[in-house]
């Protein structure tokens, strides 16, 4: 591999997940603590800290999980469009320094048009995408960029733009990008530090990471610099068997909760990872070895919702067939959200290291000079 292997979590601003319905105050600061300690004591990388326009602000709720810390990093989604980039630049910026250089921030620009709408955005999809274009390069000329500038573009134009406070990490904070339309990996293309998809199957995994590369080196990149997130839902137990028999009861709990809603369509029409994971469900419950679409097809695929159904090493083993691909980054939650996380820093994460390592290990190998 190219770049060192990652883990990537997820923690929310209170528990929920598809089978345990939200409970308790809106934002409970006391288990975003807990869930992100939970998350450095097993081992993980980063936490994304997720975005909605109806949810407490993501980047308010990450500096409180860096209080609370004091090594993970952060993966922070962030919608443009809502303010302006100069302030947006600043803000990161800020909480990068009072994190001491563990910010990053992940563009997502929008899939669902009603969401949009209800902070005041009524872009269409294409407009979306070329407002993020130019946002994210406002980003990184603001952060790096030692004297005022003026600009003048579609979206936003500034005169003597500048920010005093620049990002602690050089030479700027790690950009991570998502969407699967066209526009989007053209856009990713020239923006990306890292490119984020979600648990596709390995033939989808290998063309979106064809299709990226060959959009950065369109835009005058060098494709081999840009690092690969695949999102996916763990599902584990100490055998195959139990493993499968975990996923099963966690689909009827699904279909408890979702009742007439069960299998119902897309919360996100305009999302095109959405429409490859039912894609990729619409061929059968388990693709590849193991990956299990189900619980896509259930609730629509308006998130990253294939998993992988195993035993810690076996999960670890099609972790690893990612890899392979160009996949260094593996974004994992799971359907028991804080304990799944546990789980997974004692038994996956050592895992997938180890199978990956031996996958490079074979790399290297048939690299090596023959000699006579």
């Amino acid at each position: 591999m190219t770049h060192p292997l990652q883990f990537i979590g997820m923690i929310s601003h209170r528990a929920s997940s598809e089978i345990h319905p939200p409970s308790g105050p809106i934002l409970d600061p006391g288990y975003v603590a807990r869930f992100a300690q939970a998350h450095e004591q097993a081992g993980f990388d980063r936490i994304l800290v997720a975005w909605h326009s109806t949810s407490p602000d993501a980047l308010l709720v990450a500096g409180h999980a860096a209080a609370n810390t004091t090594r993970i990093g952060f993966m922070v989604a962030h919608r443009p469009g809502f303010i302006a980039p100069t302030l947006a630049a600043r803000q990161f910026a800020t909480f990068d320094h009072l994190s001491q250089g563990r910010a990053a921030i992940h563009i997502i620009t929008g899939g669902n048009p009603a969401e949009q709408k209800q902070d005041g955005d009524f872009l269409d999809h294409a407009q979306r995408y070329a407002r993020s274009d130019e946002y994210v390069g406002l980003l990184r000329r603001v952060w790096t960029s030692e004297q005022p500038f003026d600009h003048e573009g579609v979206y936003y134009r500034f005169e003597r733009a500048f920010s005093e406070i620049k990002p602690l990490q050089k030479p700027h904070i790690p950009v991570f990008f998502g969407g699967s339309s066209d526009v989007a990996i053209e856009t990713a293309g020239r923006h990306a530090d890292t490119y984020a998809f979600w648990g596709e199957t390995l033939d989808q995994a290998r063309d979106t990471i064809f299709r990226v590369r060959a959009s950065a080196a369109k835009a005058g990149r060098d494709p081999a610099s840009i690092r690969f997130s695949l999102s996916v839902r763990p599902v584990l137990a100490g055998t195959e068997d139990a493993a499968w028999a975990r996923a099963g009861r966690i689909l009827e709990r699904i279909r408890e909760l979702r009742g007439n809603r069960f299998g119902k369509g897309s919360p996100k029409p305009e999302s095109i990872g959405s429409a490859r994971l039912l894609e990729a469900a619409a061929a059968g419950p388990v693709r590849d070895k193991r990956l299990w679409t189900e619980v896509a097809a259930a609730v629509g695929a308006g998130a990253n919702t294939t998993a992988l159904v195993g035993t810690p090493e076996q999960v670890a083993e099609s972790l690893a067939d990612y890899a392979a691909l160009g996949v260094s980054t593996f974004l994992i939650r799971g359907f028991d959200p804080l304990e799944d996380a546990l789980d997974y820093g004692r038994t996956l994460l050592p895992a997938t290291r180890r199978a990956v390592a031996a996958l490079d290990r074979v790399a290297d190998r048939t690299k090596e000079p023959e000699h006579a």
